[in-house]
This record gives structure tokens, sequence and C-alpha cells, in this order.
């Protein structure tokens, strides 16, 4: 009896095992599936000069402040100082994630005034972004 009675709790505890194995598998597939990090490289849409004049001073989420002459993008996701490429209208700047945003439907970047200007984008347009190498 004892023999049988050990078989038997071996083999639920190989079944629990299994069932605690593919509920992990299913929430972490769930959760890939959701991912919220980095978007691909490609082309998204941006808000031009979002930094105007109202925000100049402004201490950034990275840290930073905000003048007329601040080069970068706000980005919800990509680390504070990542190294980006912008490229609209077959401008392309070196540049960097100065801050957090933009938290509009629709947006994925939204570049300071003087970004804007350099790359001669006004409004919401769609732009091409790159990570910057190392080398860069």
């Amino acid at each position: 009896m004892r023999v049988n009675l050990a078989l038997r709790e071996v083999a639920l505890l190989g079944v629990a095992l299994l069932a605690a194995v593919a509920v992990l598998a299913i929430t972490e597939s769930k959760r890939d599936k959701g991912h919220t990090g980095p978007q691909p490289e490609g082309s998204y849409t941006a808000l031009a000069g979002s930094s105007g004049p109202a925000a100049f001073g402004r201490h950034t989420a990275c840290g930073g402040k905000l003048t007329p002459e601040t080069i970068g993008v706000a980005q919800p996701t990509l680390p504070c100082g990542a190294r980006i490429f912008i490229t609209y209208n077959g401008t392309t700047v070196l540049t960097q994630v100065v801050d957090r945003g933009p938290y509009t439907a629709g947006r994925q970047f939204d570049l300071t005034d003087a970004l804007a200007r350099k790359l001669g984008l006004r409004g919401v347009k769609t732009v091409h972004w790159a990570y910057a190498r190392a080398g860069d």
C-alpha cells in the first residue's frame, strides 16, 4: 500500500510542477506581447518645437534645463541620454533623449525648438530615427 501511495504522490507532484511551468510560460508570453520598451527604429510621428518659450527654464525628467538652444527629444521609453539620429526631409541631426513624453496618443517623440529649427520641421510630422553607434 505504501508504495502505491508514494507513486501516486510523485505523480501528483509531477502534474503540479508541469502546471506551474505552463502558467509561467503563458504569463511570460503575455508579458512579451505587451512589451512597452522603445519602438523599433523607423519612422514615427513627432511634434516639432514642443518645448516653446513657456517651457524654457524648466527642468526635464532627465535632469537638464530646457533653453532655446537645447537640441534634444522627449521620448517615454528610451533611456535619458540615449544618442539617436533624427531625420526629416533629408536632414539628419545627431541628438539625445533629454526629457520624457510625449503623452499624446499617436506621437512617439517631442522635439525641442532648436532641433525642430535645425531639421526645418514645423507641426506634427513623420520623422525617421535610428540609434547612434558608440563611434558616431
